[in-house]
């Protein structure tokens, strides 16, 4: 967790993994996450000038203290809007938007669904309205947030690179090396 109320740092870039969640007051910080299945919650009261977004791993789960508590949807947004009263956000001027839970690998559950569906219900059941959504598909996206003025931007990401290299077949793999020898790869 990290909560900041600064605003002598211009332009300032903060990049919230999985299990994080930051807040802070400051016009000039930016969060960022890389998203696949996981879902991201950005939350923001317009009227105070304070938000944050949490990262998330899996809608609900049995967790073993605080920190692995993190990674779940229930905790993970539970800390969120409790920071955000914290800085004097009040529950009623919150907005919210929501990005990830994509498909990423077929033949496995849909995880991404699950935690997509699940941030939805928790907003909904809390009363706080979902302003804009990119939510499903089978794509990672990389996420840009403004905290303080909500603004937020999305870019998808696909590592063409990656796809043909696993598409041509590998060579075999090399003989063992001398003894005594190690390989780096």
């Amino acid at each position: 967790m990290i909560v900041e109320n600064i605003s002598n740092r211009p332009g300032r870039r903060v990049h919230v993994v999985q299990g994080e969640h930051y807040v802070t007051d400051d016009p000039e910080i930016t969060l960022t996450t890389i998203l696949g299945s996981c879902v991201a919650v950005c939350l923001w009261d317009p009227q105070r000038g304070v938000g944050g977004m949490n990262h998330f791993l899996l809608p609900e789960g049995k967790a073993e203290g605080a920190n692995e508590g993190r990674r779940y949807g229930a905790f993970a947004m539970e800390l969120l809007i409790n920071e955000l009263l914290r800085m004097g956000a009040r529950r009623e001027n919150m907005q919210a938007k929501l990005f990830g839970g994509a498909r990423m690998f077929s033949g496995l559950s849909d995880v991404g669904a699950s935690n997509a569906a699940f941030a939805e219900r928790f907003l909904r059941d809390e009363g706080i309205p979902v302003v804009g959504t990119s939510l499903g598909g089978f794509g990672a996206r990389r996420i840009q947030f403004w905290p303080v003025s909500g603004r937020a931007q999305q870019k998808t990401v696909t590592d063409t690179n990656e796809l043909k290299e696993v598409a041509k077949p590998r060579a075999p793999a090399p003989l063992p090396v001398a003894e005594g020898a190690v390989e780096l790869f």
